[in-house]
């Protein structure tokens, strides 16, 4: 069954996807990568690349745990240990805590972020904090002009030339800011052509401005509560102190007294910190009967 995930053609009518994990776990794909391409990996081992490409094709949600991955791929749970450690150490993956809030209870839940451009620790710690850094580009064509560049593949008569689409392009990111998508704003400018176009750019220019979408309300921004983990020990930490997805003690640096060196993460008590981590703020007992409360709603 692995082997006919990486073979262009499935050996059988029909083959079962990927399996998701449960809701609010899985595969969380890390915001503003870069397309993908062929080169994506290249600068991993032949094993590791095989599991990064494998993994960046599976849709937000799809279980990544080493024990599910090792009944598609085909190498041993303690293999895929191992090349998980090397893609976060290489920048592509993360494995951390989050705290998720609903009405009646915080809690804790690991997550797996993935990304297919490698990221530096900076930019891992940025995102942790809620803070998503915008990394220094060459300049690039926008949504709104690669879509106007390539009207013509869809609707020929609609060929524009360089010059109409740096006009229309203000237009086109109107559209995209009140929340329209692509496919949307392709499917409005290309249904219902007149027989004979005389000028491309007039007619979607008056298209753009007739069929103007109103504008869309976006939910409020969340405050963002995360945690990162050493990759070898599971021991929480800031982003700062796990440069490289490690705590200080597992990448062997010496450990300066009973707290260690500032930033240090402490090798003892790693399972009493991580379970008073996930509990969050509400006790035990009370989510314990809550749930219950839950339990009770639902077969009524």
């Amino acid at each position: 069954m692995a082997v006919s995930q990486f073979s262009a053609a499935p050996s059988t009518p029909y083959e079962p996807p990927h399996p998701m994990a449960n809701p609010g776990y899985g595969k969380r794909s890390a915001p503003d990568q870069r397309p993908r391409s062929e080169r994506d990996f290249a600068h991993l081992p032949p094993r590791e690349a095989a599991v990064a490409a494998y993994i960046d094709r599976l849709p937000d949600g799809a279980d990544i745990s080493v024990k599910t991955l090792a009944k598609w791929l085909p190498y041993g749970q303690c293999a895929l240990r191992t090349a998980l450690n090397r893609i976060q150490a290489a920048g592509h993956l993360r494995r951390g805590s989050e705290c998720v809030a609903t009405e009646e209870v915080l809690l804790w839940v690991t997550r797996t972020f993935f990304s297919r451009t490698a990221r530096d620790d900076d930019w891992w710690a940025a995102f942790t904090r809620g803070d998503v850094p915008q990394e220094d580009r060459r300049p690039t064509r926008s949504r709104a002009f690669v879509l106007l560049a390539a009207l013509g593949r869809t609707a020929p008569s609609l060929s524009l030339s360089a010059t109409d689409c740096v006009n229309l392009e203000p237009q086109v990111s109107e559209w995209f800011e009140r929340g329209a998508t692509e496919a949307e704003t392709l499917r409005a400018l290309t249904e219902g052509l007149p027989a004979v176009v005389h000028h491309a750019a007039s007619l979607v220019r008056r298209r753009l401005i007739d069929k103007l979408p109103p504008e869309r309300t976006h939910p409020a921004p969340r405050t963002v509560l995360r945690t990162l983990e050493c990759s070898v020990c599971r021991a929480p930490g800031s982003p700062e102190a796990l440069p490289g997805g490690r705590c200080g003690p597992c990448r062997g640096e010496p450990v300066d007294g009973p707290a260690g060196p500032p930033g240090a993460v402490p090798t003892t008590g790693v399972r009493e910190r991580m379970t008073a981590v996930r509990a969050g703020l509400v006790p035990r007992q009370d989510r314990t009967v809550r749930s219950r409360e839950s339990m009770a709603r639902t077969r009524h």
